[in-house]
């Protein structure tokens, strides 16, 4: 299956409430220090909204979790791929996004077969403190060669109007936190987002 183009990235299940009706086709779930009832919860919420919306959900870090809600994705950092069962995650069924952001990481990825590679941050970020300053457009087209026919995600200060860029630079999907989060008009940014990449 071809994963949609934009990739917008929600910390609760209540965004996806909001979001999914408007057209979303692929999102994530990022919960950060939430104790496990809460979490479990909050994934079989989200896993029921995507559902419902014919709606690709990708769980972020938690993968046991994910194998038990009978979830199809997972996202891992590459913090998260050093505590990973990657047999077991295969095992289950599950495919496999990761993020890189050099080359030993793109390496390492590479060798485990993942179903994307996320290339961060493109653009300056508010979001994460990182060793890594942008990458700019030059390091998306070199990891698209990279990668070849798996899909590529840019992520990192992205905005409607940087995304064509980033598209044109390689990338298959642009992923997007805080230009949705933050913006006065979040459902208004998400219609955007959905025009400037359909």
């Amino acid at each position: 299956m071809t994963l949609d183009r934009f990739y917008p990235i929600f910390d609760h299940a209540d965004w996806l409430r909001r979001m999914l009706p408007l057209g979303v086709k692929l999102v994530q779930l990022r919960i950060k220090d939430q104790p496990d009832a809460v979490l479990r919860a909050e994934i079989a919420t989200a896993q029921a909204l995507c559902r419902d919306h014919g709606a690709v959900l990708v769980v972020n870090d938690y993968w046991q979790v994910a194998i038990d809600a009978g979830c199809d994705w997972i996202h891992l950092g590459q913090e998260d791929l050093d505590d990973a069962d990657l047999p077991a995650i295969r095992k289950a069924g599950l495919k496999l996004g990761v993020s890189t952001h050099d080359d030993d990481e793109l390496e390492r990825v590479l060798a485990m077969d993942p179903d994307y590679v996320a290339l961060g941050p493109v653009y300056p970020t508010i979001l994460k403190k990182m060793k890594w300053h942008q990458q700019g457009l030059p390091r998306v087209t070199e990891w698209k060669r990279r990668v070849g026919d798996i899909p590529l995600v840019g992520i990192g200060g992205m905005s409607v109007e940087r995304a064509p860029g980033v598209f044109q630079a390689g990338a298959d999907i642009v992923s997007v936190v805080t230009d949705i989060t933050l913006n006065p008009d979040p459902e208004g940014r998400v219609r955007q987002w959905i025009e400037v990449t359909r």
